[in-house]
């Protein structure tokens, strides 16, 4: 445990040395690809352990964070407070691992919240509008009104438990106690009537905090709740279904939502709500094929979501504009680009091979095995995942083109190679399922 922290903090010399600091967030992410060697729980200090579902999730942030140093470039060449901006990267990492490592709640908690303070650095610092005070000032109060109970819950459980390890809590749950453990994390995924903060931040965020918003801080709310419930397990079975019936409806209100934006940015922050929408209602069945189908469409939707913003970003960068109005008809100019959209815009309706169709494969059996009905909303969600997708696709590159927008560059090899390499794990960590299973 203690080599990787120290590993993380010696990155800090290599701030000003940008290639040096990206190919080292790359090795990290190589290193826990390769750190699987466990079956079921492997310790690595008192209060620091790692599973499979740590495993999946740290891999993912240390790859996010790796493409997101890859994106961000512009940074660099502009020297916009560069070093600074590699050093928030690197705390970020360190908060965000830490989160995924850690066995005490109190230091699940203390590494969650320190997470977010990163986030609206980045927002406050390299936002692009001035609305982005706005936006963060909604991040941080959504988050810290639905945290608070948790904090209180904490210190509650202290007394009753003297323990705060999540593998040894023993609690007698009330629906207070119910409720204040898992609004926290409902907020951060987070759970419809409870969203309104993403898109917000995210149309206002630069390229490197939409990345980290869409890849990993959504799955904060995903991996707490699988957590918690294995101490709340048999009194959650009372009031789970009234954050299913929620998550379900959110599938399907937030598609419609999707297909009546003109922003491409806020078209796929929304999209993000209703994949976790389905992410929810997998983790409230509480058996083994919803929370397993929630973990690989959560490590799926952090690569999709991810390369798309990238597009997004892609394109703000040529035509200074995120309407699709004025973005349209560029496969004519922008061919490899196009191809990339396609490939992120079928990935995001969950086309075979991408973990996506995996993970909604095993949410739909995980959810019809508590009820038949909850067919009918997620088939609904499904259609409308399909829908917004390719109204975003045909709608960016199809069309009658801006003539005045015909003295832009193509894609460089770094912009390939971010594309590139997001597209490569989405499709292909599909080939290694039996890596996952060690969750059932």
């Amino acid at each position: 445990m203690m080599k990787i922290l120290f590993f993380m903090l010696f990155l800090i010399p290599l701030m000003n040395y940008w290639w040096l600091l990206i190919l080292s967030m790359m090795l990290i992410s190589l290193f826990f690809y390769f750190y699987n060697s466990f079956n079921y729980f492997s310790s690595m200090s008192y209060y620091f352990g790692i599973d499979i579902l740590s495993w999946g999730l740290i891999m993912l942030t240390s790859w996010i964070l790796f493409l997101m140093m890859l994106a961000s470039y512009s940074v660099y060449v502009n020297n916009n407070n560069s070093s600074e901006f590699s050093l928030l990267m690197i705390f970020m990492l360190l908060a965000l691992v830490l989160v995924f490592l850690s066995n005490n709640m109190l230091v699940f908690y203390i590494a969650f919240e320190s997470s977010l303070i990163p986030t609206l650095f980045l927002i406050f610092g390299w936002g692009y509008q001035p609305e982005r005070l706005l936006s963060g000032f909604y991040l941080l109060f959504y988050t810290l009104f639905g945290s608070l109970p948790l904090l209180l819950v904490v210190f509650y459980i202290y007394t009753t438990s003297y323990t705060l390890f999540f593998w040894l809590i023993s609690l007698h749950c009330n629906f207070y106690i119910y409720i204040s453990l898992i609004l926290a994390f409902l907020f951060s995924m987070p759970m419809l009537f409870f969203h309104f903060w993403l898109p917000s931040a995210h149309v206002e965020a630069p390229i490197a905090g939409s990345m980290i918003l869409a890849g990993i801080l959504l799955k904060l709310g995903g991996y707490g709740l699988v957590r918690v419930y294995n101490f709340i397990y048999s009194y959650s079975l009372g009031f789970n279904y009234i954050f299913m019936v929620v998550g379900l409806y959110s599938c399907m209100m937030v598609g419609l939502i999707c297909i009546l934006q003109v922003d491409i940015k806020s078209l796929i922050a929304y999209s993000s709500v209703a994949h976790m929408g389905m992410v929810i209602s997998g983790i409230m069945s509480l058996n083994l094929f919803g929370i397993l189908g929630s973990y690989i469409l959560m490590l799926g939707h952090g690569l999709c979501a991810s390369s798309l913003f990238c597009m997004a970003n892609l394109l703000y960068e040529r035509t200074h504009s995120r309407s699709l109005y004025i973005n349209k008809g560029l496969i004519m100019v922008l061919p490899i680009f196009s191809l990339f959209m396609f490939l992120g815009s079928i990935n995001n309706m969950s086309s075979p091979p991408s973990l996506n169709l995996l993970g909604e494969i095993f949410i739909i059996l995980g959810c019809m095995n508590w009820n038949n009905f909850t067919f009918l909303f997620l088939s609904l969600g499904s259609f409308l995942s399909c829908v917004y997708s390719i109204y975003l696709y045909s709608s960016v590159n199809h069309g009658s083109m801006n003539f005045s927008l015909l003295s832009f560059s193509n894609l460089s090899h770094r912009e390939c190679l971010l594309l590139f390499l997001h597209v490569v794990p989405l499709n292909f960590l599909v080939f290694n399922i039996n890596s996952f299973i060690y969750l059932m």
